[in-house]
């Protein structure tokens, strides 16, 4: 078999084929000439498409700039393992350096195609565990109920994408039914989110998903429902009653990250303006900085927010605030480089904790105390806890652990509820 033939045979499992033409003439060229293996062309494709994700210098250029010092070389084989050695070294670096978004302006940001809007009878309602739930990381044991399937924004890092395909949202024309119809025991607290396989309010009350939220709400007093956003959309829930054990929660990120990884999303002004006005009506409110995003000035930029927080809530308003860091399955990193989406949201230096890829666990520990520290004035009354992580850094943060996952839910359920009861 020639190497053209094993080329075209090989190519097809590697990302090459998104490359801009200029930089699949080059990666084949050299492919060619140097015998790549399968593994090789995957490592060298990647390497490709991640720098012009990342508005970097090109592959190509930096191959060139540094192959003249491998001529010398005589055996083609250790020139060629030389050579993508010091390319993936390099790589390496720039994942592990101090990124900016400098590169990056408005013309980069994702064409979406406007979503469509679907109704239909699901067979099942949708409660069950949360997806990401795990025995090997600090858990809560939330309960996830899918009032919508897709969501209409386009975070880059979100790992709705790996399981909802298109742009087609779904809503059940059952679902107040079922909720009606759900049987759920009086004498035992439950904690169930809706912002797991959609936002929770970008949709409004489109197909009565709200009315029927708030009517359930009020039917089970015993049930914390939390509504998990990035949404300014809050109209309907200011124009009717809201059941107090429903907690409106945002999603909080520096407008940098908003700007270049959190597509189509609420500004975070009027991410915080909306949590304000929701507590003026008297709605408990929480605050999540998941994922917080190592950048160039991110220490200052989470500060400020955790700043502006204390000054315009009172710790009474606000239930809980999370803390938790981009967090891969190697199928959403797939999913992530397939798309057609100009991102630095994989340029970061990656361990692997827990069979998923996340920072290392020294990276966390400063993003956490860091912003941890900015909200010290709400350490003594309000709940802090830190998102699917590794229970190894909550004793460094908080200066305190959980024996276990059903004693940190327990605790996080009484806190709720200290705050949904209070006058």
């Amino acid at each position: 078999m020639s190497y053209s033939e094993k080329f075209n045979q090989i190519v097809s499992q590697t990302v090459f084929g998104l490359l801009p033409d200029s930089e699949q003439l080059f990666v084949r060229e050299k492919a060619h000439d140097l015998r790549f293996t399968q593994q090789e062309l995957r490592l060298v494709s990647e390497m490709a498409l991640d720098k012009e994700r990342w508005k970097e210098a090109s592959l190509s250029s930096e191959w060139k700039q540094r192959q003249a010092q491998y001529e010398v070389i005589v055996d083609a084989v250790q020139r060629k393992k030389k050579l993508i050695t010091s390319i993936t070294l390099a790589h390496q670096s720039l994942k592990s350096g101090v990124k900016n978004y400098e590169a990056l302006s408005e013309a980069d940001k994702p064409k979406t195609l406007k979503p469509v809007l679907k109704t239909t009878v699901k067979r099942d309602l949708g409660l069950g565990r949360c997806p990401v739930a795990s025995e090997k990381t600090r858990c809560c044991n939330l309960m996830t109920l899918d009032a919508v399937e897709k969501c209409g924004f386009d975070c880059s890092y979100c790992s709705i994408q790996s399981f909802y395909h298109g742009n087609e949202v779904v809503f059940d024309s059952s679902f107040s039914d079922k909720l009606t119809r759900l049987k759920l025991d009086p004498d035992k607290t439950y904690h169930i989110g809706t912002g797991q396989s959609s936002d929770s309010l970008m949709w409004g009350n489109h197909n009565g998903v709200l009315q029927a939220l708030t009517d359930f709400g009020k039917r089970h007093p015993n049930v914390i429902l939390e509504l998990k956003t990035k949404s300014k959309n809050i109209g309907w829930l200011l124009e009717n009653e809201v059941p107090r054990n429903m907690i409106v929660t945002w999603s909080l990120n520096p407008q940098t990250i908003i700007d270049h990884e959190e597509h189509l999303s609420a500004n975070l002004d009027q991410r915080i303006t909306s949590a304000r006005r929701m507590a003026d009506k008297g709605c408990v409110v929480g605050f999540h900085f998941h994922p917080i995003v190592c950048y160039e000035g991110w220490e200052e930029d989470y500060a400020k927010i955790g700043e502006r927080l204390v000054r315009e809530f009172g710790s009474e308003e606000v239930a809980l605030v999370s803390m938790g860091t981009l967090t891969y399955t190697k199928s959403v990193m797939k999913t992530i480089r397939q798309r057609d989406l100009t991102s630095k949201i994989l340029q970061m230096p990656m361990d692997e904790i827990a069979g998923k890829y996340s920072y290392p666990l020294d990276i966390k520990l400063a993003m956490f105390k860091q912003v941890y520290g900015s909200l010290k004035h709400w350490h003594s009354d309000v709940f802090f806890y830190l998102c699917m992580e590794a229970q190894s850094l909550w004793e460094p943060v908080f200066g305190y652990d959980y024996d276990d996952n059903l004693t940190f839910e327990s605790a996080m359920k009484s806190a709720y509820l200290s705050k949904i009861n209070r006058d």
